[in-house]
């Protein structure tokens, strides 16, 4: 009983997620939605790809710009399996086919970490750069391995599953990712505290320190960084079962901006940061570029903005508000937050229009679309609606301005009675 009160959200969140996508169910026609199911199955392998991304960047302070390899390799390694399975050379459960990348991403995470981990802060960074290059240069040079541009196909379907599933329709798939996402995301957790895992945060805040009292960082930074590697692994094997083919793009370094971005920006400092983070990548990739050519623009300022004005992630900004909530003044900013929503809408509005009318002009026309918006088609070489989204970038920024620093006094004077309170006997 002890251990359900402590784990509850964890059953509540899986619960949820078993449930989420009925929401989409086409219940005339008695099947689920594939695209939905895709893409939160998407969601689940980007989900273990950051948090393993994020026991470098947020336990151990490494930031790396080629994790992709250890994802990528754990893919191309879980493809190898599928095929010797299928040919009947070996055999192994359908479930167990993440596991065989887990244990490819372990395995090059242990040699590659060997020599990435030599060196740490920017060093590191650069090794890490370079080593990504390296392999997907290699990848389209080694066709035995990683199969030219090409890549390497599979059949999920294998017949040696343990639960008599085929993993024929995406709901069978989506079962299996968010199966292992809760396990991978567990065992990330518990490792967070672990013997390493605070280790890994003390050679982050002050490796000379760590070093003194008798441990080695460099044999710390590289467990981690196999550690890592295993749950990246695990993930690449996902993505295998999910799309049946694995290529050069795996391991490339966009592939990589994807887990930093994810973890930037749903916050390094929290567990549950990159699930955030992946969530607003995998939603702006898949969503909004099927609604516009220039969705990766959006990614680059929402990056931007989260640097400039919210280092500390999505979970950092909810966790900002903790103090207020326990002495139950949170309710208090909601009239701030209510008065800031209009000219921060403005400003959105005003920037989005600007941007597709932008896109529109260069590439939508060449193209030979129509600029519509609700039905209504839009002449973008009428001077109006280049006035109107200039007008709402300008008229929402001064007015956001202005309220943004009302709500700033207002939140410094709640933070302080909140630590009044606090530190009251």
């Amino acid at each position: 009983m002890t251990l359900l009160r402590r784990n509850w959200p964890w059953l509540v969140a899986l619960a949820v997620l078993l449930a989420f996508p009925f929401l989409f169910y086409d219940w005339t026609r008695g099947r689920h939605s594939g695209f939905a199911l895709t893409l939160m199955s998407e969601i689940g392998v980007m989900a273990i790809f950051a948090l393993s991304y994020n026991m470098l960047l947020g336990q151990a302070g490494l930031l790396s710009f080629g994790h992709a390899v250890l994802f990528g390799l754990g893919a191309y390694c879980a493809a190898h399996t599928v095929n010797l399975v299928k040919a009947g050379t070996i055999w192994l459960p359908t479930e167990l086919v993440p596991l065989a990348g887990g244990l490819g991403g372990l395995f090059f995470g242990f040699v590659l970490g060997w020599l990435v981990t030599k060196q740490r802060a920017t060093a590191f960074a650069m090794i890490t750069l370079g080593l990504g290059e390296l392999v997907s240069a290699a990848a389209l040079m080694f066709m035995g391995f990683f199969g030219g541009e090409g890549g390497i196909t599979i059949d999920r379907v294998m017949d040696t599953s343990l639960l008599g599933v085929r993993y024929t329709s995406p709901w069978q798939v989506y079962c299996l990712v968010l199966g292992w996402a809760f396990v991978a995301a567990v065992l990330m957790r518990l490792q967070m505290q672990t013997p390493l895992g605070r280790m890994a945060n003390a050679t982050r805040d002050n490796f000379e320190r760590a070093q003194f009292v008798g441990y080695d960082p460099r044999r710390v930074r590289w467990m981690q960084f196999t550690l890592a590697g295993f749950f990246a692994g695990v993930g690449g094997g996902l993505y295998v079962m999910i799309y049946e083919i694995v290529t050069f793009d795996t391991v490339s370094a966009v592939k990589s901006a994807n887990a930093l971005l994810a973890v930037y920006i749903g916050g390094a400092g929290a567990f549950f940061g990159p699930v955030l983070g992946t969530i607003v990548v995998v939603l702006l990739q898949s969503g909004v570029s099927l609604l516009s050519n220039a969705w990766l623009l959006y990614v680059g300022v929402l990056f931007i903005v989260m640097v400039m004005y919210a280092p500390v992630g999505l979970a950092g900004l909810i966790g900002m508000h903790a103090p207020l909530w326990r002495t139950g003044r949170l309710r208090e900013l909601l009239l701030p937050y209510l008065r800031a929503l209009p000219p921060a809408l403005m400003l959105f509005l005003g920037f989005v229009l600007l941007v597709e009318l932008t896109s529109f002009t260069t590439i939508g026309a060449a193209q030979g679309k129509r600029f519509a918006i609700g039905g209504q088609t839009i002449d973008t070489t009428s001077p109006l609606p280049w006035a109107i989204a200039v007008a709402a970038l300008g008229v929402g920024a001064f007015w956001l301005r202005r309220e943004a620093h009302a709500f700033r006094l207002r939140w410094d004077a709640l933070m302080e009675d909140a630590k009044r309170q606090a530190g009251a006997p």
